[in-house]
């Protein structure tokens, strides 16, 4: 079931949201570059023949890609049971569906915001975000899941 986020359940979440988005973005990245490290190794076994090649370099990276592959796949499932969403992991932004006057609405957070100060429409995206004031306060409000 969807679960929908008051501002302040939003915000008490943060922290964690914020460890979690950071090491994944960090898992990413080291994937990202045993892949081509194993591409690469791939590459020069073509074109050698095979010849000279470090077989415990080619496991050691394959292994770091699957360790990396399963911790970041770990992170991500955390990160959306809380019930918000990651909208894109390169810059960690991060969605926490809430309802204003009962439409559904985001509570949008990119890392490196000091706390969740905008919201946007479904359809809107980051591009449509607007500041939190006094009236979106007043008339928004969360769901705890059952």
């Amino acid at each position: 079931m969807k679960r929908y986020f008051t501002l302040q359940q939003a915000e008490r979440l943060l922290p964690e949201v914020e460890s979690a988005i950071r090491e994944a973005i960090s898992l990413k990245t080291e994937l990202q570059e045993s892949e081509m490290a194993l591409h690469s190794f791939t590459q020069r076994v073509a074109m050698l023949g095979g010849a000279d090649v470090d077989r415990g370099a080619f496991v050691e990276q394959r292994t770091r890609r699957e360790t990396a592959g399963l911790r970041l796949k770990e992170l991500l499932d955390r990160i959306q049971d809380t019930g918000c969403l990651i909208k894109d992991l390169d810059i960690g932004l991060i969605d926490f569906p809430t309802l204003l006057r009962g439409d559904e609405v985001y509570l949008c957070w990119k890392l490196g915001e000091s706390g969740i100060q905008f919201w946007h429409k479904v359809n809107d995206g980051f591009r449509g975000r607007q500041a939190i004031d006094r009236d979106f306060i007043d008339n928004h409000k969360g769901e705890s899941p059952n």
